[in-house]
């Protein structure tokens, strides 16, 4: 695929008071920016939240994971598939991934650093040896090693990615064969007005000893805060095609991704808040040029107006239809696609002003239909 198309993901949403993303304290993650503090969260965090979201609606053998315990993971499915018993499976495991020079950890089995691959990559390098299995456990050491030293292990984790490798990529500083360049940034989101931090003292009953003791079982404090957050994120379609190999399969990823980016939220002390929420707003933009972050929208704090009726959220929404038509006019790199879903009441100043940025207004699945539909469009233009 030769065309570089981005695909942005801009979003307004709202969080009720939380703490989403936790710093060194256990106080919720902050930035100083335009100024003054604003809550945040890191893109890590956002990106694990949308690759667990991947994880509940795709196939197990489509999964991937991020652990420092592939030799255990490839053992489990060495014995699963040739009938070998646990340590035998271990033993071939072990000896198939030695040739990667992949760093031994501290603790026995464990690598040196956390890995990011695909359970149906396993399989692959199962397949290699699950006809001879047994033949091999019955070798030694010296034996096995050189009776392995030959199979494609290497080639079968730099192809056949899954869509969370393939999007958020994969680096192994001292193994660059295995490296693989995310097709996907993600920006820390940040609140579009001024935060301050708060807390929550909270209190637990002894259920048990309420008549030899009135006072409290248990007292704490959980640090908190509530903003309107702007989250932004891209993904080059041209690189998540080279990444996958397959344009089809890469259109695949962009709609999921757009799906589960927008539905997700980190899970940060979540059973103390249900602080659960959908975004406001959502915009698609598609350039042919650079990805552009609109997070300038914000550097002037967004402020409520004691003569306007509309709360944050919408404010916010409104600055960012500002922002993205001065970006657009002034740098000139008008986007060949533009998509919007909110939640602002039809024929509203706010609904129409949003309606002449970025198109009318869309159900969400239309947006991310559409969205498909248009890059199908600019794929065949360009062949």
């Amino acid at each position: 695929m030769d065309k570089r198309l981005f695909i942005d993901v801009h979003i307004v949403q709202t969080v009720p008071p939380a703490n989403l993303n936790r710093d060194d304290q256990g106080n919720p993650k902050e930035a100083y920016f335009g100024g003054v503090r604003r809550a945040r969260v890191s893109s890590q965090a956002w990106k694990r939240a949308t690759r667990t979201a991947f994880a509940q609606h795709a196939p197990e053998h489509d999964h991937a994971t991020r652990t420092k315990r592939i030799v255990a993971e490839l053992a489990k499915r060495v014995s699963a598939r040739t009938g070998l018993e646990a340590d035998h499976g271990a033993r071939l495991a072990a000896k198939l991934l030695e040739p990667l020079g992949i760093k031994e950890g501290k603790k026995a089995g464990d690598t040196a650093y956390l890995l990011f691959f695909g359970y149906r990559q396993l399989e692959d390098i199962v397949d290699l040896i699950a006809g001879q299995a047994t033949d091999l456990a019955a070798l030694d050491d010296e034996q096995l090693v050189a009776a392995l030293k030959e199979l494609p292990v290497a080639q079968k984790l730099q192809s056949g990615h899954p869509m969370d490798v393939a999007l958020f990529g994969r680096m192994v500083a001292d193994i660059p064969s295995l490296n693989v360049d995310a097709a996907t940034q993600v920006a820390h989101a940040l609140s579009t007005h001024a935060v301050e931090l708060e807390f929550d003292y909270y209190t637990a009953v002894d259920d048990e000893n309420l008549k030899e003791e009135t006072g409290a079982g248990m007292i704490g404090t959980i640090g908190f805060n509530s903003a309107t957050l702007y989250r932004y994120a891209t993904v080059g379609l041209h690189q998540l095609a080279a990444n996958l190999g397959d344009t089809d399969a890469a259109l695949d990823a962009v709609e999921a991704f757009v799906q589960h980016f927008a539905r997700s939220i980190p899970s940060g002390h979540q059973n103390s808040f249900a602080h659960r929420t959908l975004p406001s707003l959502v915009a698609v933009v598609v350039r042919d040029d650079q990805p552009v972050n609109l997070v300038s929208a914000y550097e002037k704090p967004v402020t409520k107006r004691e003569d306007h009726e509309e709360g944050l959220a919408e404010l916010s929404a409104l600055s960012l239809a500002d922002e993205y038509e001065r970006a657009v006019t002034q740098w000139g790199d008008a986007p060949v696609h533009a998509a919007v879903c909110h939640t602002y009441a039809s024929g509203s100043d706010t609904a129409t002003r949003l309606g002449a940025a970025f198109g009318e207004q869309q159900t969400f699945p239309e947006l991310t239909a559409g969205l498909r539909g248009r890059l199908v469009e600019l794929l065949k233009q360009s062949a």
